[in-house]
């Protein structure tokens, strides 16, 4: 019986993460979902970065000087409007362009999932927070998109879909089980 968290596991043993999910058609299942949700945050970036038109036009891309943060936290009027202020800045919108390549190339390479699960649910925390109160005349008064994106990028972390069409094994044999992994 595999152990719950060894840091490196010897050839031909496989540890309790990697016994959850047996079915290959799940893991396949799994690893379609990590790469669509890293498309999502990879989609994000190069959008709001050459601005295409869809959610960020042209003129307010961040290689026309656009401030892809600093525009949706200057439009935070909720209870925690004060607390995201401090990242209306170049800093936060670096920080938030950061976060969405890193999210979106960790995802889609399937290498680094647990650091960007963590990062990534922080972010559609940060975000839902931001948009509190929620709208009543939306579908679901309490819950919302950000919550399945933050799940999502979760259950791709703790069932390991990286190894799955992606560098996870490889990865795990550089960083070992480790919370790079």
């Amino acid at each position: 019986m595999a152990t719950a968290t060894p840091h490196r596991t010897a050839p031909g043993t496989t540890t309790f993460q990697e016994e959850i999910v047996t079915s290959s058609a799940v893991r396949k299942t799994l690893a379609v979902g990590r790469i669509i949700i890293g498309w999502v945050f990879l989609w994000a970036f190069v959008d709001k970065l050459l601005g295409l038109g869809y959610m960020t036009p042209t003129e307010r891309a961040w290689i026309n000087g656009g401030t892809p943060a600093q525009g949706f936290i200057k439009g935070i009027e909720g209870p925690f409007h004060g607390v995201f202020q401090v990242f209306a800045n170049p800093f936060g919108d670096f920080l938030f362009m950061f976060g969405l390549l890193g999210i979106g190339v960790a995802m889609i390479a399937g290498a680094g999932l647990k650091i960007a699960a963590v990062g990534g649910t922080l972010l559609m925390l940060f975000m839902y927070l931001a948009e509190l109160p929620l709208a009543l005349g939306g579908t679901n008064p309490i819950t919302d998109s950000h919550w399945v994106e933050a799940m999502l990028l979760i259950i791709s972390a703790v069932t390991l879909s990286g190894d799955t069409w992606g560098l996870g094994k490889w990865w795990a044999g550089k960083v070992g089980n480790s919370w790079l992994r």
